[in-house]
């Protein structure tokens, strides 16, 4: 198969031959026709996290092996399966979204369907093992296959990271009322998908926060309520002046110093912080603060399976509003990620197949 891949950390992807993948036991292969670029993808091709005062985390550390074709928001068509997945209803040329946050699948957490919090032998596709960015994928269980019948298939691979990544960190903060201002903290594709994913589920008041007012504009095209510009000082008082006091729900999808201490600085008493981004950095607080605020600092990562078929029942409702999506040949990912980096990116570029 080829393959748009990682060959070494920071420099531009290689389009390289590798061995198609023969499935086997429950594992299925798929050719890849969509796959998301996600902003994480960025901090795999640099090769490490930014850790604040303790440094860098270098991706090599987590197990990251090279050369790798990253994308995990991947749609595929179903080419051929392992004798274990005979009798699932698999057909040759059937369309489906690929499940990319697999774990060990035989721990407590995997066998509940919280694959993505499995720390026994995480294999995530496009971060551990060869993901999207190629003509061909391989899921390694055809549980994780999930029928996107009524879709734009761009649009629904985005539901793999960016929409189960929002909705799981929306689900944190509920129940709330519908009234109360939700702050979103960054408006490219996950803060756009959060906006679309509580509008969908009724909630009135959103606030979105970015240091970048094109994007501001995206997010009140997308449904939000309130906007705040970002920048060095003052942001929790311009959060705290646009929602009409402190606020209860924050999920902060940027996640650096700066985002998280003004997140931090707008939370009400009882309120809570949901953290998802990677932009990296560290959090100072004065502790007293935490329990005299009774306040809730919470991570949350992507999502799991079941949380992924809650989000793409809900767009075949018809009840989720689409984001913006560009799409670009898969040959151009180089691009697609420089400008991505660059910040010229509203909403999400899609790879295509040739």
């Amino acid at each position: 198969m080829k393959a748009w891949a990682v060959v070494e950390n920071g420099k531009p992807l290689q389009e390289i031959e590798l061995p198609t993948p023969e499935p086997k036991g429950d594992e299925v292969l798929l050719e890849v026709t969509h796959a998301g670029v996600c902003h994480s993808d960025i901090h795999i091709w640099e090769g490490e996290y930014d850790m604040g005062a303790r440094g860098k985390l270098r991706m090599t550390d987590r197990g990251l092996k090279l050369p790798l074709a990253m994308g995990h928001e991947i749609v595929g068509r179903v080419v051929k399966w392992g004798p274990g997945a005979k009798g699932q209803g698999l057909k040759k040329g059937q369309l489906r979204l690929v499940f990319p946050w697999v774990g060990c699948g035989e721990c407590a957490r995997c066998r509940k369907g919280e694959e993505n919090l499995c720390a026994v032998r995480p294999r995530a596709l496009g971060v551990y093992q060869n993901g999207g960015y190629a003509t061909h994928v391989l899921a390694t269980h055809w549980k994780h296959l999930i029928p996107i019948e009524g879709l734009d298939p761009a649009l629904a691979a985005t539901y793999a990271c960016s929409g189960v990544t929002v909705y799981s960190a929306i689900r944190k903060l509920m129940p709330m009322p519908k009234t109360q201002p939700i702050v979103v903290v960054g408006a490219g594709g996950l803060g756009l998908q959060a906006i679309a994913v509580l509008k969908a589920l009724g909630h009135r008041r959103i606030c979105a926060v970015d240091v970048d007012a094109a994007k501001l504009e995206a997010a009140r095209a997308q449904g939000a309520t309130e906007t705040v510009l970002a920048t060095p000082e003052g942001t929790a008082k311009r959060i705290i002046e646009a929602c009409g006091g402190p606020v209860l729900g924050i999920v902060d999808l940027v996640n650096g110093s700066q985002s998280a201490t003004a997140a931090f600085d707008a939370l009400a008493k009882g309120g809570k912080m949901v953290q998802v981004g990677l932009f990296g950095g560290e959090l100072r607080l004065p502790l007293p603060l935490v329990p005299i605020k009774a306040v809730t600092i919470q991570g949350s990562y992507v999502g799991s399976i079941p949380e992924l078929k809650a989000v793409v029942k809900l767009a075949q409702s018809g009840k989720l509003p689409p984001i913006p999506i560009s799409t670009e040949p898969m040959a151009n990912a180089n691009l697609a990620l420089n400008r991505l980096r660059e910040g010229k990116v509203t909403g999400r570029t899609i790879l295509v197949a040739g």
